[in-house]
């Protein structure tokens, strides 16, 4: 039940304590998505191309940290075609990152992302990260 003019909008029986128990929930999540952002930074995603002709590795943060060429993929007549499978196998491992930390993301904020806006979902605020996740702590 709200009182009227009550300027916490009825948290709790004592407006203190409902507050105290927002900013420890608060805290939680912080914590978990630190935790998250920990686990995303040692993560390593794959994508490939061509079927597996190129394998391009990243981080949970997106970046390349391994490129893999099959010698059957290499045309001295057509380097089109590699560099195109090269950028297609990037694409993916990229793509697959920013999935992977969505779900971290969602986990470590108990699927609040979308509403806390740039304090934990995809559209957010911190470069480095997909999604532009926030850096907290």
């Amino acid at each position: 039940m709200s009182i009227p003019g009550d300027p916490f909008g009825g948290l709790g029986g004592d407006a203190a304590g409902g507050i105290g128990a927002l900013f420890e929930q608060a805290q939680k999540m912080q914590a978990a998505m630190v935790a998250a952002q920990e686990e995303l930074a040692e993560a390593r995603v794959e994508g490939s191309a061509g079927g597996g002709l190129v394998t391009a590795t990243v981080n949970g943060g997106g970046e390349l940290v391994d490129l893999k060429i099959s010698a059957r993929a290499v045309d001295p007549d057509d380097t089109e075609t590699l560099a195109d499978l090269v950028l297609a196998a990037v694409r993916d491992a990229t793509t697959n990152a920013h999935k992977l930390a969505e779900q971290k993301m969602a986990a470590a904020t108990g699927g609040l992302g979308d509403m806390l806006g740039g304090m934990g979902g995809p559209g957010g605020g911190l470069p480095g990260l997909p999604g532009g996740f926030p850096q907290l702590g």
